[in-house]
């Protein structure tokens, strides 16, 4: 399997994970062609570029729904469904809700070996049980690629949704998962890494959002994302609004071993690029190395959460967030707006 996987899995494809996404200037683009859709009820809908849409059945239950899908990143199709299905439900968690199920959508191609199809679908498979969810089903197709991800329905109760959109000044900022994820992925395609570094990269991958998604119900959080294809950066400019920028402290950012390092050897992605482009005008740099740079626009598939959440509870939630996601931590903090959106110093 190890042999047909690197010839006719990973190889197979032109970009995998995260990375593959629609650069955010040129979705702006089409998503403005768009007609607009109003509705009491559809308490967060595609104009704000939040996580997932959430639309209100009764005073106490919301439905969120969402859907994440790509081709491969890694060469164990095991590990890329585990992976595909803990980015597609980590959308839920971002907005404070639980994942209720999860149907398959599969693009596979024809004459690819269908024992690797198996392995995909039983690692997606055992995310959503891990996430107490239900897999109820699902839609495939062939396809000159393999894709494959999931369509997924969360509960919330309508005054506990998490935008993106709603931090307040004063708060602080936790990142859940370490950065680097695309950089090392790179460097990985070109044998520029050691293994044993990748693979404590697919196991951050692996690992559900739900853990430190649970913690913070508790806390007086304000706004919360999760960091996937447009980077850090990216991501953090949607949190931004006309009357708040942020500030990120780039000595606390978490980075997994090994992505500086791809950085320094040009091991980056063209998605890094894009999220580059879309956002040099809305970013200061203040005497950041470039490697640093790099992993901060570097496109995250299954990062983690991006927590705006009350100074004062912030140093209780991220003791309590590291007993399992042990990188976390306070990378920086809200602030009345500046000149620009974001201010890494």
């Amino acid at each position: 399997m190890e042999e047909t996987e690197k010839i006719d899995f990973l190889s197979s494809c032109t970009s995998g994970g995260c990375g593959a996404k629609i650069g955010s200037e040129e979705l702006k683009k089409f998503l403005s062609e768009m007609p607009v859709f109003e509705d009491e009820n559809l308490l967060v809908g595609f104009n704000t570029s939040d996580d997932a849409a959430v639309y209100k059945l009764s005073d106490t239950h919301a439905i969120i729904s969402t859907t994440d899908f790509f081709s491969p990143m890694v060469n164990s199709p095991y590990s890329f469904g585990k992976i595909a299905a803990a980015n597609a439900m980590s959308d839920v968690y971002a907005m404070g809700g639980d994942v209720l199920l999860a149907l398959n959508i599969v693009c596979f191609p024809q004459k690819m070996d269908k024992s690797i199809l198996s392995e995909i679908l039983k690692g997606g498979a055992e995310k959503i049980a891990e996430a107490g969810a239900f897999l109820s089903g699902g839609h495939s197709i062939y396809d000159h690629e393999p894709k494959y991800g999931l369509a997924v329905t969360g509960t919330v109760h309508p005054k506990n949704i998490l935008k993106n959109n709603t931090a307040n000044v004063g708060d602080y900022l936790i990142l859940t998962k370490p950065l680097g994820v695309g950089l090392i992925l790179s460097a990985m395609r070109v044998d520029m890494i050691a293994d044993d570094l990748v693979q404590n990269a697919i196991l951050n991958m692996e690992r559900l959002n739900k853990y430190s998604a649970e913690k913070m119900k508790k806390y007086s959080v304000s706004a919360c994302t999760d960091v996937t294809g447009f980077g850090l950066l990216g991501h953090a400019f949607e949190m931004t609004r006309d009357d708040i920028s942020i500030v990120i402290d780039a000595e606390q950012l978490p980075i997994l071993e090994g992505a500086l390092q791809s950085a320094s050897d040009f091991c980056m992605t063209s998605a890094a690029q894009r999220n580059r482009n879309f956002l040099q005008d809305k970013i200061i740099f203040e005497d950041i190395e470039d490697e640093i740079q790099e992993v901060m626009f570097d496109p995250q598939t299954s990062g983690g959460l991006l927590i705006s959440i009350n100074p004062n509870d912030a140093s209780k939630l991220l003791e309590e967030i590291k007993k399992d996601d042990t990188d976390a931590n306070i990378i920086g903090e809200v602030v009345n707006r500046k000149e620009n959106s974001i201010i890494v110093n």
